[in-house]
C-alpha cells in the first residue's frame, strides 16, 4: 500500500468543507465548541461505523450500493436543504441551533451524507482491503487510523470556528447566508441533479 497516497486521500476527503464541516463551524460560530462537541462525537461515531460496516461488508456493499445511492443522494439533499435553512436562521434567532446540534444529530448526518458514504465505501477497497484481510486486526487498525482522522478534520473546524468567532459573529448573517449557500450547493451536487 501507498501509505502516503492513502494518508492525502484520507486527508484531503475528511478536512474539506462539506456539510458536516460546514454545520460544525456555524454551530461554533453561535454557540461555542464545548456545545458543539456532542455533534463532533456522533459525527466521529458515525464515520467509524460506516468504516467498518465497508471493511466487513464490502463486496455486498458493492452489489447494493448503486441502487440504493440515488435513494441515497435524495434524502442526503432534502436534509441538506433543511441543515441549509437552519444555518440561515442562525443569523436570526437565539433558537435555531438547537435544531442541528446533539450527539444523534450528528449521527444521523453522517449516514445522509453522501460525501461521507461514498468515502467510507471506497477508501477501505480501494487502499486496505488489497493488502489486508476485512477480518484481521489490521483492518480494524486502518478504521481506526481513518476515523481518528476523521475526528481530527471535525475537530479542527471547531477550532477554527473558536478562533474566528468574534470576527464570524460580527457578521453573523452574512456567515450564515454563506454557510447556507454552500449546504444549499452541497445539496444539489450529491442530490445529483447536475
Amino acid at each position: 500500500m501507498n501509505i502516503l497516497t492513502f494518508l492525502i486521500y484520507c486527508i484531503v476527503v475528511t478536512f474539506t468543507p462539506g456539510p458536516s464541516n460546514i454545520v460544525i463551524l456555524s454551530s461554533t460560530q453561535k454557540v461555542g465548541a464545548r456545545r458543539t462537541m456532542p455533534y463532533v462525537w456522533g459525527a466521529t461515531l458515525a464515520f467509524g461505523l460506516l468504516l467498518t460496516a465497508s471493511a466487513f461488508l464490502n463486496q455486498l456493499l458493492a452489489d447494493i450500493l448503486p441502487g440504493i445511492l440515488q435513494v441515497m443522494q435524495i434524502i442526503g439533499g432534502i436534509y441538506m436543504l433543511y441543515l441549509a435553512y437552519q444555518v440561515y436562521r442562525m443569523g436570526s434567532t437565539e433558537a435555531a441551533p438547537q435544531a442541528i446540534l446533539g450527539f444523534w444529530n450528528g449521527v444521523m448526518m453522517q449516514f445522509v451524507n453522501p460525501k461521507v458514504v461514498l468515502f467510507t465505501f471506497t477508501v477501505i477497497p480501494a487502499y486496505v482491503l488489497p493488502y489486508v484481510a476485512a477480518e484481521s486486526w489490521s483492518a480494524f487498525f486502518y478504521v481506526m487510523l481513518i476515523t481518528c482522522i476523521g475526528f481530527l478534520a471535525y475537530s479542527s473546524w471547531v477550532v477554527f470556528g473558536t478562533i474566528f468567532r468574534s470576527l464570524l459573529n460580527r457578521y453573523q448573517r452574512t456567515c450564515s447566508m454563506l454557510m447556507a449557500l454552500f449546504l444549499i450547493y452541497s445539496a444539489i451536487i450529491v442530490s445529483g441533479l447536475i
